[in-house]
């Protein structure tokens, strides 16, 4: 007798039709709902992103992705979703309901079928701009160098 108690592997999320739908959208077609709004700055194409994310098919609600506390450049991602990301300031959380064209198109990739809509729920923990991290990298590199120690 199989026991009941056993969460079947891998274990396969399926997030809810109700959180499948966006009610705004921009001009290019992505479309967004705010779930937690924020105010202040808003990172642009430029920055360097650190969110909590998960991903899913818009079809089934199967989650394909998920991380936290993931940096990410803003301009190194699908077109919707580098589009979605300027949209909160810092603490602010959207859903993201981004249509082939601007994720994978005709391309599957991984789990992610062709022609696949996509849903991504994205939580904005922090930015930094193109300026502020090189600022960061020449501060580093001016950094004097800890002296060594003579002892074996």
């Amino acid at each position: 007798m199989p026991d009941a108690g056993i969460i079947p592997l891998p274990l396969t999320p399926i997030v809810p039709a109700s959180q499948r739908l966006c009610t705004t959208q921009t001009p290019s077609g992505l479309g967004y709902t705010v779930l937690r709004p924020a105010s202040g700055p808003k990172p642009g194409a430029d920055a360097t992103v650190l969110v909590n994310y998960i991903g899913y098919l818009k079809a089934t609600g199967a989650v394909f992705d998920q991380a936290m506390q993931t940096p990410m450049p803003v301009d190194g991602v699908i077109p919707g979703f580098s589009e979605g990301l300027q949209l909160p300031g810092r603490g602010g959380i959207v859903r993201l309901c981004i249509p082939p064209a601007l994720g994978y198109g005709a391309q599957a990739s991984g789990p992610i079928p062709a022609n696949a809509d996509l849903v991504f729920q994205v939580e904005l923990l922090d930015f930094k701009t193109a300026a502020e991290i090189d600022a960061l990298r020449k501060a580093g590199d001016a950094a004097p160098t800890p002296p060594t120690s003579s002892k074996p």
